[in-house]
């Protein structure tokens, strides 16, 4: 993209592919940019040998719909000794691998080994089908049972995959058997851009589009599902999905466990259940579940619940929140288990609720950020069934029909490569021991109009501020390291960013989607990514897939053998083991769109052997300054940084749907103020209240002097004292999780959180207690508001 503040046509806001509608069916060449890109990434801290990118023809595969190519595809995925059976994680053999436009036969399952992108052709896109004779637990499986029903990845911690741009058809099989894919990830996985094809209909039809079983995720975005029995069964932790379409399935989503999941535009015609989330009504698996800017039509039974609001067990099982729900063509907008009408369908559902919900008076500290004042506004509580007061919707959060606005990752499938710009090609040399800073700076300097900046895989090592031009694209191979480094980023005090978006003040249009951002060694003065660029049109700039990891991986200098945890000692080596200052800090005049981004303090090794838990010390999580915004938080992760995870101050117009967070599992040994001294500077938290240790935790989020601030469905979790669980038998491994002080119009939608005494406080006063609020694991409300 054009340097500088020169608007270009090739900035403006790049669409979903829509070419769904199109897949092919014999195998051919393609002009899509991926698949004829010069390829000449590396692993840095590995076999600098190793094969990154992979074209399943290459290895055998026809795709012409008749020769079976189950063992070429596998052939792709596993050369070269990748992370298979038995190594539950690494991030040195990393594999992209493409698929050509063709219809691929399998009759078996496409294993996905860890770290590895399954990517099809944008242009027109490949059709994966399961042979008549098919056997196994789906088209594409990410986690494999191996005997005795153990999976080979850690299913929690199966991190780093994508699956995009594919139609994976049924139809071939049985009605009675057929699973599209086998989906049991983690956080920094995506599913986009995919058609499942089923049968439809048929009393006997077991056919199911996506089959999720367990989890930490995780992203989704941009699914059809047509026909089946399930077009998704859906359990994990957390979870977000937006822009999902079912037609004539028999039950569009199973949900049958989950802490809290959040559904944003999903659209459900034809089908007999919309969203059934009523398992085990005698004590409930589902958590909660968010509904937001959907339309239910032809659906008899939009949602199906066993929430009772005078027997509930658990207390807050099956929370659930409708918002902008349309179910004007379905009959029964939610029903119980037993069919029973609870809300009648044949309207728009502007806000509705089962659960807990508290609301608070008018702050008369709002807007201060010193929050002098310790007058907590009165907290009044309900346990409701039925409607609710429809948020307040600031324009610039939504979009032309008043939902909030949303776009989906760019794939830039109608550039052609010759349009894009390596960084290799043009100097860096991504070997994680070149100083890369001046290449890069120069590359993203020159960049011309129409050119997207390329980072093959690859580390680069960076030691001064680089300085990202106002209009730029910038996306790369399969997550190249953007590594933080040397005395420019070593100072508490003199913190500095690495990569600078904009400069304060300015206007732009900048877009950054598969890359990974980390630290070579400590860096506790590094701001990792600083926004500062406002947008030209709305959501004109954002990140795609965008990760700050921080220590636990070959490269870092940050991992088992340097900074092993030892609960059993006072921690004290906070200079070798400092991560980051701040991972991520969107300033005053910043407005950014991110989705399905994370940023994670490691907490155990992913590459050596002994994957041994690890003590890291990064300061700070995601700070959000933006005033007016806006600012949307799509899929996004914050987990483990010493001071809080997210923290929104002096800001205005945020949206976030969902956000997840883990409390560092060394606390208190140290406590949260004892390797990062709060900054009156950035207005960290001080924890000069406690009286105890527990009390001196990293906040999971702290909403300060904000206004117009929306969570649409929040896990942030607490599981730790100093690595030590006992503190989970009395949900008390910390006091405090969520701070919402001094601020105004802040609308806390499906909290969920975990061992922590105060679910929320305002002004230093707790105000929402876990132990009035159990859920199935976590303790949950529908609703925290303050006016």
């Amino acid at each position: 993209m054009l340097a500088g503040s020169t608007s270009l046509t090739g900035a403006v806001p790049a669409t979903a592919p829509s070419n769904l509608t199109r897949p092919s069916t014999a195998a051919t060449s393609s002009s899509y940019w991926l698949a004829n890109i010069k390829r000449q990434g590396t692993v840095a801290f590995g076999d600098s040998a190793f094969k990154i990118y992979r074209n399943v023809q290459d290895y055998g595969a026809k795709g012409d719909g008749i020769s079976d190519d189950t063992a070429a595809i596998n052939a792709a995925i596993t050369d070269g000794g990748r992370c298979g059976q038995g190594c539950d994680s690494s991030t040195v053999t990393p594999a992209l691998v493409y698929f050509p436009p063709g219809t691929y036969l399998v009759s078996a399952p496409i294993v996905q080994l860890y770290y590895t992108q399954f990517v099809g052709d944008a242009i027109s896109v490949p059709t994966l089908k399961a042979a008549s004779n098919f056997a196994g637990i789906a088209v594409i499986d990410s986690d494999p049972y191996a005997a005795g029903g153990v999976n080979w990845y850690t299913n929690q911690n199966n991190f780093f995959r994508q699956v995009r741009n594919f139609v994976i058809d049924l139809t071939g099989l049985p009605v009675t058997t057929g699973t599209g894919i086998h989906w049991q990830v983690a956080q920094a996985t995506s599913l986009q851009n995919i058609r499942f094809e089923m049968i439809q209909g048929g009393d006997s039809n077991k056919q199911q589009g996506i089959f999720m079983d367990n989890g930490s995720g995780g992203w989704m975005s941009d699914l059809v599902f047509n026909g089946g029995h399930y077009g998704a069964f859906l359990g994990n932790q957390q979870f977000t999905t937006r822009n999902l379409k079912f037609n004539n399935v028999q039950t569009a989503i199973f949900m049958n466990w989950n802490w809290v999941w959040t559904f944003k535009s999903i659209t459900i015609s034809n089908c007999g259940i919309g969203v059934d989330m009523s398992n085990n009504p005698a004590s409930q698996t589902v958590g909660s579940v968010i509904i937001q800017d959907s339309s239910f039509s032809g659906t008899p039974k939009g949602v199906v619940t066993a929430y009772s609001k005078t027997a509930n067990v658990p207390a807050t099982g099956g929370t659930l929140i409708l918002d902008n729900v349309d179910f004007t063509g379905s009959a029964n907008a939610v029903v119980d288990q037993n069919g029973g009408t609870i809300l009648a369908g044949g309207s728009k559902i502007a806000s509705w609720a089962q659960g807990h919900t508290y609301t608070s008076g008018a702050d008369a500290s709002a807007g201060d950020l010193t929050c002098a004042s310790s007058n907590a506004p009165a907290v009044s509580s309900a346990n409701v069934q039925g409607a609710l007061q429809a948020a307040s919707k600031p324009a610039s959060l939504l979009d032309g029909s008043g939902a909030f606005f949303q776009r989906s990752k760019p794939q830039y499938e109608n550039i052609p490569a010759s349009s894009f710009l390596s960084v290799k090609s043009a100097g860096a040399k991504g070997d994680g021991i070149t100083d890369d800073t001046a290449a890069i700076q120069a590359i993203f300097n020159k960049a011309t109009a129409g050119q997207i900046v390329y980072f093959d895989h690859g580390a680069y090592l960076i030691t001064q501020t680089v300085k990202v031009p106002n209009n730029i694209k910038i996306t790369g191979e399969i997550w190249p390291l953007i590594m933080a480094s040397g005395s420019a980023f070593s100072s508490q005090t003199n913190p500095a960013p690495v990569f600078q978006i904009g400069q304060p003040g300015s206007t732009g249009a900048v877009e950054m989607s598969d890359l990974m951002f980390e630290t070579k060694g400590a860096a506790p003065g590094a701001i990792v990514i600083q926004w500062n660029l406002g947008t030209t049109s709305q959501g004109s700039s954002g990140m795609w897939d965008v990760h700050v990891r921080i220590g636990g991986t070959a490269g870092t200098g940050l991992q088992s053998d340097t900074c092993s945890k030892n609960p059993s000692v006072t921690s004290t080596d906070y200079p070798k083991c400092d991560g980051a200052f701040l991972m991520l800090h969107v300033t005053a005049t910043g407005s950014v769109y991110l989705e399905n981004t994370w940023f994670w303090v490691a907490d155990h090794d992913l590459d050596r052997a002994d994957h041994a838990q690890i003590n890291i010390y990064n300061g700070r999580g995601v700070l959000i300054e933006s005033n007016p915004g806006p600012v949307w938080l799509y899929g996004t992760s914050s987990e483990h940084s010493q001071l809080y995870n997210y923290q929104i101050s002096n800001a205005r117009n945020v949206y976030m749907g969902l956000i997840q967070t883990e409390t560092p599992y060394m606390q208190a040994n140290p406590i949260a103020t004892a390797a990062f001294a709060p900054s009156a500077a950035f207005h960290d938290p001080t924890f000069t209240s406690c009286t105890t240790n527990s009390c001196r935790k990293a906040w999971g989020l702290r909403v300060l002097a904000s206004t117009d601030v929306y969570m649409y469905g929040g896990g942030l979790y607490s599981f730790f004292d100093n690595y030590d669980q006992g503190c989970l038998s009395t949900e008390s491994c910390q006091v405090n999780m969520v701070a919402v002080d001094c601020s105004k119009a802040v609308w806390l939608w499906g909290l969920s959180t975990k061992a922590s005494t105060n679910m929320v406080t305002v002004d230093g006063k707790g105000v929402v207690a876990q132990a009035d609020n159990r859920d199935n694991f976590c303790s949950t409300i529908a609703l925290f508001h303050e006016n």
